[in-house]
């Protein structure tokens, strides 16, 4: 690693690992966590009870992340659940804007709120990546998320209880079920090289 990207890497762990910073993530994140449950209250509503760990993904890998935080200033930690908000923090991050300007694209609405959406997911991919110093992940509790991962994916589009992404965009469910899947891929991926990155970054 060279001088300036270890000089960037050793300031924001200075900011970020500071317990005020810290803190105050761990309420913004629970008040989205908690929006995020109250958003997917329709959905919830209509469907069945044994497949609700399946529905609300944006407020599960936020509440994971507030719970890696919160786990984090008490001097604690746990591999899976770093690399379970890891993992859903960056594909939600990402699926979420995603769906909204493909919306878009194809000449769907896009109300202020969904606006609001794509920046508050966009964050939690940052959140998710720039917080991977406090990762301590086993390449098993890696594979396993993934699979639960591939399973959600599997569950979301193959029982269609996959968050609701309205008329312009539901015609193409199965084409977001497959760019989902690989998303899913490459969240694991992005998430497993940050956390490396930092594992190895006072390596000259």
């Amino acid at each position: 690693m060279d001088g300036k990207q270890r000089d960037w890497r050793a300031r924001w762990h200075a900011l970020a690992a500071r317990r005020d910073v810290m803190a105050a993530l761990v309420v913004v994140n629970l008040l989205g966590t908690l929006y995020g449950y109250y958003w997917y209250r329709e959905q919830l509503a209509a469907t069945p009870l044994w497949l609700w760990p399946f529905v609300p993904d944006s407020p599960t890998a936020s509440a994971a992340f507030t719970l890696v935080l919160a786990m984090a200033l008490a001097g604690r930690s746990s591999g899976w659940v770093q690399a379970f908000a890891a993992v859903t923090m960056v594909k939600y991050g990402i699926w979420a804007p995603a769906v909204i300007l493909t919306t878009g694209a194809l000449g769907g609405p896009i109300p202020w709120q969904n606006w609001m959406l794509v920046a508050s997911h966009l964050a939690m991919t940052l959140e998710a990546l720039l917080y991977a110093f406090l990762y301590r992940v086993t390449p098993r509790q890696w594979w396993g998320v993934a699979a639960w991962t591939l399973l959600n994916d599997a569950v979301d589009y193959g029982l269609d209880v996959h968050p609701w992404m309205g008329p312009t965009l539901e015609p193409y469910d199965h084409l977001v079920g497959w760019a989902t899947v690989g998303l899913s891929l490459a969240a694991v991926v992005a998430a497993r090289r940050a956390t490396a990155a930092w594992a190895h970054a006072d390596t000259p």
